[in-house]
């Protein structure tokens, strides 16, 4: 169709959304010059405020946690999975490869690397229940981890994703997240406050994830280099690799979606497969593909009873609710503060993609290779503290975390080469996080411009150096631990947030799926054609003929059909006059999608003649016609000005009729 369409409101230039700006930086800005001025006070004050959460909330969060995943998993089974994230003819942006490499990256961060070793052996240590160090704990640690990285954090992001992508690219709303809650406030409250609302509180929340990854990022990377060349710890060590980190993902963010950030997606997972497999090789290699196959058992088999697990019976319930505050309910709301910025990606790669295909994706690609690393990297350290006598791996686990899986490489063959491709490793594996969450920061923080139309490179460095400035703040405070609770806080409300998207994506769903079956209903009654119109199959008509029919008969057509829709007493918005290859009227409706009847010159290659046509007939074209949801697949030539006329006023009270019947 033409760019010049009325399907989508005719975009306007891209400039800032000074309510989302201003209100979010304001926020960020002030809270994080509370944490470094008062760390004790602020770090008191939030401690005791994630004791609270722990102890009121915890059960909340394992319930709609669980109602996130069985939400995305219905949605694939049932007949929605088939419904397109756009219009029937929208393509795919991305190849199939490309685009399972970015969905692998996206949510893939440093915290594999920071975790892969440490957090087993932290669960082995200090068990939720059950002997400390024994096997049994050593089983159930596996199982934990696969817990936190499996699939109900991919499920959040699926969740965003298709929410954001379905109203985007369907509906024609902004790449934003207030667009998913327009089937349930409508058009005024979405453009309006409730709206800015969301997306200032959804950018104060990927900014709290993002800081916590720079945060883990930068002291990941800072202890392999400590490690590689003996170096000792430093403030001085760590601000140099935050700017350099900052400054590459900086560069790979202005670089946008389609250059940089599909290249080192590219990269991690090369990178990334190759340190795994050399870990699988040259480790206790049977044990390991044992023991992948027993943690991934273990975590399917257990995986509804450790959903709503919270250690009631227990007989420590202050040592349990601790340690749910620290892992898992930390996990679930750190998913959730990375939901925003992740999601927001993945619904920006995947136009053209189905539902199904959408769910499919985000849950089974990354997640395989997640719980192979969790399981053989957790495996390994446990095998060396635990059969091999290794100590001090165990210790540096519990004490600095980020430390752990370099000393774990240190009992391999080629130590201090591996140590060193996995530092390289880690640094790319931050990037791609933290160049599209600086993407898609700045995207939220614009307004205008089409739909997947990336914000301008000074909003994207801007947000950056935010990034940046308020990670090294924090680090340097000594308060880095407080943003992390932060991220826990943040999650609760933000939750609620995603419950309205459930609804909100369920409603339009099935409006949708009505509209569709009633359009089938229509064309098996022969709605679409009229007796006396000609086919193009007869005629296969130049360009030239199409368009002077348009001009002759399609534009009157509809400058008649606009006046009387006016009489009505409608705003109504054409486009219209000669040589135009798509025309049309638009009528924005008080509630649901807007009434939009678009005529295009559409061209089609004709079919092989024996004849030997000649080049300049090879093709044929059609008048096709257009509504709000894509092409509806006819053809108006050998239509008269009247009979174009009532098609579009009948289409029009359909339209009319169906939302009535939607929204009464």
């Amino acid at each position: 169709m033409s760019s010049a369409s009325l399907i989508k409101t005719p975009p306007q230039k891209v400039t800032v959304n000074g309510w989302v700006f201003y209100t979010s930086t304001a926020l960020i800005l002030l809270l994080t010059a509370i944490l470094i001025a008062f760390p004790e006070e602020a770090g008191h004050i939030l401690g005791v405020a994630q004791e609270w959460l722990s102890r009121s909330f915890g059960w909340y969060y394992m319930v709609v946690i669980a109602a996130y995943l069985i939400f995305v998993v219905g949605l694939a089974f049932s007949s929605y999975g088939k419904l397109k994230l756009g219009t029937k003819q929208d393509k795919p942006d991305f190849s199939y490869g490309a685009w399972a490499g970015m969905l692998f990256s996206s949510g893939i961060g440093i915290s594999l690397l920071y975790f892969g070793a440490s957090e087993p052996l932290d669960h082995f240590f200090n068990p939720p229940e059950g002997v400390s160090a024994s096997h049994e704990a050593a089983r159930q640690a596996l199982q934990l981890t696969f817990l936190h990285w499996g699939l109900h954090g991919w499920a959040i992001y699926a969740l965003v994703g298709l929410a954001v992508a379905y109203f985007a690219y369907r509906h024609n709303q902004p790449l934003a997240l207030r667009s998913a809650l327009y089937p349930l406030m409508g058009e005024r409250w979405v453009k309006g406050a409730a709206g800015h609302a969301v997306d200032g509180f959804g950018m104060f929340v990927t900014l709290l994830g993002l800081v916590t990854n720079l945060g883990i990022g930068s002291m990941q990377v800072s202890s392999g280099l400590e490690n590689l060349f003996g170096m000792a710890h430093s403030n001085t060590n760590l601000l140099i690799v935050i700017i350099v980190m900052s400054t590459v993902a900086t560069i790979a963010a202005v670089s946008g979606v389609e250059n940089g950030i599909r290249r080192l997606s590219n990269l991690n997972i090369i990178l990334f497969s190759g340190l795994l497999i050399f870990v699988l090789l040259f480790g206790p290699t049977l044990h390991l593909l044992n023991g992948f196959v027993q943690n991934v058992g273990d975590y399917l088999n257990g995986i509804i009873m450790k959903t709503f697990d919270l250690y009631v019976y227990e007989g420590d319930s202050k040592k349990t609710e601790g340690w749910l505050g620290l892992w898992t309910l930390f996990y679930w709301a750190w998913w959730i503060s990375w939901a925003p910025f992740v999601g927001m990606f993945i619904a920006r790669i995947s136009r053209g993609r189905t539902v199904r295909e959408l769910v499919a994706g985000v849950l089974l690609i990354p997640l395989g290779f997640t719980l192979a690393w969790l399981s053989i990297f957790g495996n390994s350290a446990l095998d060396l503290v635990v059969n091999q006598g290794a100590v001090e791996l165990g210790k540096t686990a519990l004490e600095q975390p980020s430390m752990a899986i370099y000393q774990l490489l240190e009992h391999y063959p080629a130590s201090k080469i591996v140590i060193g491709v996995s530092i390289f490793v880690g640094f790319v594996l931050f990037l791609t996080p933290a160049d599209s969450g600086a993407v898609m920061m700045a995207n939220l923080s614009c307004k205008g411009g089409d739909v997947d139309e990336d914000a301008p490179h000074w909003l994207r460095i801007f947000w950056s150096v935010v990034i940046t400035l308020v990670t090294i703040g924090l680090l340097f405070a000594g308060n880095f631990a407080a943003m992390q609770t932060m991220v826990v806080l943040a999650g609760l409300p933000f939750s609620v947030v995603l419950v309205l998207f459930m609804f909100g994506l369920h409603k339009a769903m099935r409006q949708d799926t009505l509209v569709e079956q009633e359009q089938a209903e229509l064309a098996a009654r022969g709605r679409r054609g009229f007796s006396e119109r000609l086919t193009t199959q007869d005629l296969q008509p130049t360009q030239a003929v199409v368009q002077r029919f348009m001009d002759r008969h399609v534009t009157p057509a509809l400058e008649e059909a606009a006046a009387q829709l006016r009489a009505q007493g409608l705003q109504v918005q054409t486009l219209l006059g000669a040589a135009k290859r798509c025309m049309g009227v638009r009528v924005d409706m008080e509630e649901g999608n807007p009434f939009v009847y678009e005529v295009s010159l559409d061209g089609y290659l004709a079919a092989p003649s024996d004849s030997g046509q000649d080049e300049v007939r090879s093709r044929y074209y059609r008048a096709e016609v257009y509504l709000h949801n894509g092409n509806q697949e006819y053809d108006l030539m050998g239509f008269t000005d009247e009979q174009i006329c009532r098609d579009v006023l009948d289409q029009f009270e359909s339209h009319r009729q169906f939302l009535g019947r939607v929204y009464s």
